[in-house]
């Protein structure tokens, strides 16, 4: 098995269409399928199922995948190592995001990647960051941008920002907000909030333990748009990050307060595996990225205001002014 049979068997386990396969390899139909079917010889393993509507991995492929896609990524980096030489940044970058940073910037850093960087080329994908880290660690991305978990799973950590979390609800709510809002006051209020399945939820029902509350949400949603959008109109209420509410905030469909001290905030930051090269054109990404989250948290926070007058005022969000080294595995998650 060579580099060019790992790269036409990876393209055809992700796009599933033999046609559409061998357009992105820029080969015909029948070059492909014969480097499969030497491959399907060569383990004496059947690595495909084939139907009228594509191909999908057997459980054979399955595993071939796990175990060459970090081959192949770290070839690929080699070779925009070499080229970084000669000033170029360049080369493919599979980044994961959690939903709320996918939602509120990434359209406008893919826009700016795409301007910056012509000869780089991006893939990303939104999930939960348990998923991202699980990617990770099998190679299926070069990097993720997650909510920094609980639990160590040993993978090189970088901080991006802290965010505050405040409690928001419709614009012209008659809900009276107290002078000084703690976590506790959220018992017993009509709640719309993401499932137990989402990272942002793990931050909120560990605040509420704290608080000596249960949260028992009315609604459950994973997609924070749609969180936005019911506390726009309707009388229930939540807990978001400021970037996740930036939107309706900007557009005067929704009120934000502070907690009082200590304000909850949650922490983002980027992972990759710690024995695997970064390359120049990955780093460049998350510059990017980084720089629009700070950005956007910080545009975000003007938005809210205190419970009281009295109250102080917002803390601006804490984030990396300087670019992050991903070489550097001090910190590890």
């Amino acid at each position: 098995m060579d580099l060019r049979q790992m790269q036409y068997f990876l393209c055809l386990a992700e796009t599933g269409n033999v046609t559409r396969a061998a357009r992105q390899l820029n080969i015909v139909q029948p070059a492909l399928s014969m480097q499969i079917a030497k491959l399907e010889a060569e383990f004496g393993k059947k690595l495909f199922d084939r139907s009228a509507h594509g191909v999908s991995t057997t459980e054979a492929g399955d595993a071939l995948v796990r175990l060459i896609t970090p081959i192949v990524r770290d070839v690929e980096h080699a070779m925009q190592e070499m080229a970084q030489l000669d000033g170029r940044v360049s080369g493919r970058v599979v980044v994961g995001l959690i939903t709320s940073v996918a939602q509120s910037t990434l359209a406008n850093s893919s826009a700016t990647i795409a301007a910056r960087y012509p000869e780089v080329e991006l893939s990303a994908c939104e999930g939960y960051t348990e998923t991202m880290m699980d990617w990770v660690t099998t190679g299926q991305l070069d990097l993720a941008i997650i909510n920094v978990p609980r639990q160590k799973r040993g993978l090189a950590s970088h901080h991006i920002l802290d965010e505050e979390m405040v409690f928001a609800a419709r614009k012209d709510s008659p809900l009276r907000v107290p002078a000084h809002l703690s976590f506790a006051d959220l018992a017993g209020r009509d709640l719309v909030m993401p499932s137990k399945r989402h990272g942002l939820r793990a931050i909120l029902d560990a605040q509420a333990a704290e608080a000596g509350i249960e949260l028992k949400p009315r609604i459950e949603i994973d997609t924070l748009s749609a969180i936005c959008e019911v506390v726009a109109t309707t009388d229930l209420v939540t807990v978001l990050p400021t970037i996740a509410l930036h939107q309706a905030l900007a557009g005067g469909r929704v009120q934000a307060h502070h907690f009082d001290a200590p304000r909850l905030t949650r922490s983002i930051a980027v992972v990759h595996h710690p024995r695997r090269a970064i390359s120049p054109a990955a780093h460049a990404v998350v510059e990017v990225i980084r720089q629009d989250l700070v950005d956007a948290a910080t545009s975000a926070s003007t938005f809210v205001h205190p419970a009281s007058a009295g109250a102080s005022r917002a803390r601006r969000p804490g984030g990396n002014r300087r670019k992050i080294n991903l070489n550097d595995h001090s910190n590890n998650t």
